[in-house]
């Protein structure tokens, strides 16, 4: 009863309780507030988003300018806004809305408290998984004290967004960072300001920005630049490009862990078992380096031989910010599905095995040549009656588009695949490779096709022979601007007999 009793009744600092003020807006920013004083409990830059007691940010954009939806945000319970012109709302007046949101980011940066930790995380695939996963598992150890990043706000909008939506006396922050052009990094990794700088891989996406692969290394390294001192530097092992972040690395980091299978790994997988539930049991071991010399064994819910890999950097990053390990293993147990990044779900299926069920994978959100080849290896892994390849166009990859579109069909053939959507005028390339591999002396005969769109792909499956059957497992992957994921949420949405889906086939909602 005593502790009770003692239990302080005013926090002690002077951060305030609301999230920014008017005041603290206009001092982070150089603007002026005007009309009456306000305070926020969030901030977006979209108007659809706003919920009551947000701070709306006005940006203008080269298709859209915010101040246009002033009246929006604060019909749907704005506190406030952050506007380059005068409106009859409480607001901050400055001169450029976007210099002022960055503004904003640094100043919430600035004042967390000194024992807070910030993790900055990039890489070609898999840095929104390992976001995640390091959030749920600071989250966990800190007791809600932990901030991250939501969705994929990962670029020049995102990222200082992200941060201003961090409450001061947060423990952990936790920041995705992505770029398609060299020095977007620099700036971001600025902003940020990490303890901890995380590269998940390296990999051909993007490339057609680039000279080639050593190009796309040496702008995800722009992450380091930013790092606090005494910060840590966390990078795949495995990668054949190892040395060249580990160079970079070495030059702003105090120490740089490498965590994968490979022999001089700091933090080194010893193995990874599939578990009865879909996930994966892992055996790691640390090195001292890592400052806990020692071998773990956790599981994590996700499926893959890559989760398994990234989990050995999610780790890596709590022991160096001095997260709870035992908390961070159960959060990585009931780490929930990702939707567009492998998100698992049961839909009715008529046919087929008699099951009345068919599994749908949305990895919808993005695709590049090597996460597509990873996904196609883990749905080789998964049992299935029948398994079906809905494959979008992988976009930005330049000249050699033709040849990385092309080089799936062996990874098609080998995860035992028997029907393939192709979607997407880049997938011709992959069409004519599975042409000339139907030879049965080749390989096993594939079903695919060949379509424009996603709602060309969606009119097949909704009905006939192409239709989900009992026991059936469907990937559906591609770059998110191909709007796979309207054919997911069709999907998941389904009832036995197809009701539903050529509802929304006439509303248009595929």
């Amino acid at each position: 009863m005593s502790a009770v009793l003692d239990w302080p009744v005013a926090p002690d600092d002077d951060l305030g309780t609301a999230l920014w003020t008017a005041d603290g807006i206009a001092q982070a920013t150089g603007g002026t507030t005007g009309g009456e004083p306000f305070a926020v409990a969030g901030a977006t830059t979209d108007s659809r988003e706003v919920m009551a007691g947000d701070l709306f940010i006005a940006l203008r954009g080269g298709t859209a300018d915010g101040h246009r939806f002033i009246e929006g945000a604060f019909a749907n319970g704005a506190a406030g806004a952050l506007v380059e012109t005068p409106v009859a709302h409480p607001h901050v007046l400055v001169a450029d809305s976007a210099a002022a949101l960055d503004g904003l980011g640094r100043a919430a940066r600035a004042r967390l408290m000194p024992e807070a930790r910030v993790i900055g995380v990039t890489g070609s695939a898999g840095k929104t998984g390992v976001k995640e996963a390091l959030y749920a598992a600071l989250d966990r150890s800190s007791r809600g004290q932990a901030h991250r990043s939501v969705k994929s706000y990962n670029n020049h909008v995102g990222v200082p967004l992200s941060l201003v939506r961090m409450p001061a006396r947060a423990r952990f922050g936790v920041f995705e960072m992505g770029m398609n052009h060299a020095g977007e990094l620099s700036a971001l990794t600025q902003l940020v300001r990490p303890h901890v700088a995380v590269i998940t891989t390296i990999a051909p996406a993007h490339i057609g920005h680039f000279s080639g692969e050593e190009a796309i290394a040496d702008a995800k390294a722009e992450i380091f630049e930013g790092l606090e001192p005494g910060g840590v530097a966390i990078i795949p092992a495995d990668n054949p490009h190892v040395e060249r972040l580990a160079a970079v690395a070495a030059r702003h980091a105090a120490r740089v862990i490498r965590f994968g299978t490979a022999a001089d790994a700091d933090v080194r997988l010893i193995d990874a078992i599939p578990t009865a539930s879909g996930g994966t049991l892992v055996t790691a071991e640390f090195a001292a380096s890592t400052g806990i010399q020692r071998k773990l064994c956790y599981t994590i819910s996700q499926p893959g031989a890559h989760w398994a890999v990234n989990s050995l950097a999610v780790m890596a990053a709590v022991a160096v910010v001095g997260g709870d390990l035992g908390a961070a293993g159960l959060a990585l147990a009931e780490l929930p599905d990702l939707a567009g990044r492998g998100a698992r779900h049961t839909i009715a299926a008529d046919g087929g095995d008699g099951s009345g069920t068919a599994l749908v994978i949305d990895e919808s959100y993005n695709a590049n040549p090597a996460s597509m080849r990873v996904t196609l290896a883990q749905l080789g892994a998964t049992p299935a009656r029948r398994r079906v390849a809905v494959l979008g166009a992988m976009l930005e990859l330049g000249e050699g588009s033709d040849g990385y579109h092309a080089d799936l069909a062996g990874p098609i053939h080998a995860a035992g695949v028997a029907r393939a959507v192709l979607v997407g005028a880049e997938m011709a390339a992959l069409n004519a490779a599975l042409g000339k591999m139907r030879e049965p002396a080749l390989a096993a005969a594939i079903d695919f096709v060949h379509v424009p769109g996603a709602a060309q792909a969606a009119e097949l499956i909704g009905s006939g022979e192409w239709a989900p059957q009992g026991g059936d497992v469907i990937l559906i992957k591609g770059s998110n601007s191909v709007g796979l994921g309207a054919l997911v949420r069709a999907l998941t949405e389904r009832r036995p007999g197809g009701d539903d889906w050529h509802g929304r086939q006439a509303t248009g909602d595929i």
